[in-house]
């Protein structure tokens, strides 16, 4: 079976591109291979490959740059992975394509469903809410996988890395308290569709929801980050971690407010929860050890 993976270079990519070995043959394309904001080219690779899936892990994710580059993040959100899935469809191939918990406005007050109707509260979500549809139009073997707040050993440009990053530079650190979510590590999502793509699409065909089990704050998520990092050595005292709202952290593009997914319709596939978010930091912090 022939795979092709794009966004080799982001955070599930280098995850999935480490995973994916023989007998796959496995095509990586990082960013700087292929362009997607050039459309024609974009479905041009896909036919030349003629794989048996295409796994789009690449994605404009400045949820605040959004705000301001509309077209640049629905070129590469919302077009591009439209285009990935014809091209896929044309080649009698099957796709994966990640989205993302902020396609709801997170005013619901529980974890949100897949059937729960999406309602995007920025240019981000939106841009990733036109993705899935183009994708769903174009191919009806599609797995599209919405998850939340990735972060990775092999990424420097996430939560757990800046946390890790600003202690020590910092005696003090302000983060929101009042966001409410579930960390992902993206090891988990790549070892979830490693397993996904070796079940029938015909049977696993729509869309999915995948983060780590469990619902917390930024601010409860750094507080784990510095008491683990602390107990695997890798720092030696933590900074004052300090609550603050959202709205006295202003950003750009609003954020929902609890945007927790539930992960039931998935588990059922599978016949296993995702692993805990804290189990799943350990691990990550382990590696940088």
């Amino acid at each position: 079976m022939k795979v092709l993976l794009i966004g080799s270079g982001g955070q599930v990519g280098q995850e999935l591109g480490r995973l994916l070995k023989e007998p796959l043959t496995v095509v990586q394309l990082s960013r700087e291979q292929l362009d997607l904001t050039n459309l024609e080219q974009t479905y041009q690779t896909v036919v030349d490959q003629r794989p048996d899936w295409v796994i789009n892990a690449a994605a404009y994710t400045a949820v605040d740059g959004a705000e301001s580059e509309l077209e640049l993040a629905h070129r590469i959100n919302g077009e591009a992975p439209g285009v990935l899935a014809k091209a896929a469809a044309d080649c009698n191939a099957a796709m994966v394509h990640f989205s993302t918990d902020y396609v709801f406005d997170g005013a619901q007050g529980r974890p949100y469903l897949e059937s729960d109707p999406p309602c995007p509260v920025s240019a981000y979500g939106r841009s990733k809410l036109a993705g899935e549809e183009a994708v769903k139009a174009a191919n009806p073997q599609h797995l599209i996988v919405r998850t939340a707040w990735v972060y990775g050993s092999r990424w420097k440009g996430n939560f757990v890395k800046s946390m890790l990053r600003l202690g020590v530079d910092r005696p003090v650190i302000k983060v929101v308290s009042d966001q409410v979510g579930t960390p992902t590590w993206a090891n988990d999502i790549a070892e979830t569709t490693a397993r996904l793509i070796t079940l029938p699409v015909a049977d696993t065909a729509g869309t999915y929801h995948f983060t780590n089990s469990g619902a917390i704050s930024w601010y409860d998520f750094a507080i784990a980050i510095f008491s683990e990092a602390i107990a695997l050595g890798l720092l030696t005292k933590a900074p004052d971690i300090v609550p603050i709202t959202t709205a006295e952290y202003s950003t750009v593009a609003k954020r929902p407010a609890n945007s927790a997914l539930y992960c039931t319709k998935l588990r059922d596939l599978l016949g296993h929860a995702p692993p805990y978010w804290r189990d799943s930091l350990r691990q990550m912090l382990s590696e940088l050890v």
